[in-house]
């Protein structure tokens, strides 16, 4: 087997030879959430290839943690997989909304929860081959308990666990969600002290 080649990465290193350009879209669906596009793209090599992908406005995902240290998780039946999916609380941005305004939302609508504290942690995008999706990981604590104002048409359970519940979970293949897969290692780095979270104060 041939050696790698890094010659490349240490003269680019932010990978600008590796870029594809756009010669021509066109529209696939446009529906109440989905946005499909078939773009024309011309690849480093000069040929030409089509890329299909889905245009998303973007989420976010909230770590929410009880005094006693116990998360906040939902239970919700996901219809693409046929499942239901157990998950930290999660939902996309309004048009215009602050990522952190739409964390305090979604936060409130779907478990009732509201917090006093918040730290954004990091940014993930969980489907990379085919959709702009990211989503925005926030942590929350001082948290105080509410009424629900869930959407019409949205049904889902609130429940709480333990951090080494939802490790195990993760373990064991009973969390397969992306996001919440990748907010345990967010959650499992903050506890041991690893990675360290700015928090600011938010509404409660």
């Amino acid at each position: 087997m041939a050696p790698v080649d890094q010659s490349a990465h240490l003269s680019d290193p932010a990978g600008s030879h590796l870029l594809e350009e756009k010669t021509g879209s066109q529209e696939l669906l446009r529906g109440h959430f989905l946005h499909a596009f078939r773009d024309t793209v011309r690849l480093p090599d000069g040929r030409e290839t089509s890329r299909e992908y889905v245009r998303h406005p973007g989420a976010v995902m909230i770590i929410a943690q009880l005094d006693d240290g116990r998360l906040v998780l939902e239970r919700q039946y996901r219809y693409p997989v046929q499942a239901v999916m157990l998950e930290f609380p999660a939902g996309k941005l309004d048009a215009g909304e602050s990522s952190l305004a739409c964390a305090q939302r979604e936060l409130r609508e779907e478990t009732g929860y509201s917090a006093r504290r918040w730290a954004r942690a990091g940014v993930l995008h969980p489907v990379i081959s085919y959709s702009t999706e990211f989503i925005d990981i926030w942590f929350a604590k001082d948290l105080t308990a509410g009424q629900r104002q869930l959407d019409a048409g949205e049904f889902l359970d609130v429940f709480t666990a333990s951090p080494a519940e939802l490790l195990l979970w993760c373990r064991d293949g009973r969390v397969t969600d992306g996001k919440t897969l990748a907010g345990a290692l967010w959650l499992q780095n903050v506890l041991s002290g690893a990675w360290v979270l700015d928090w600011e104060a938010g509404t409660c």
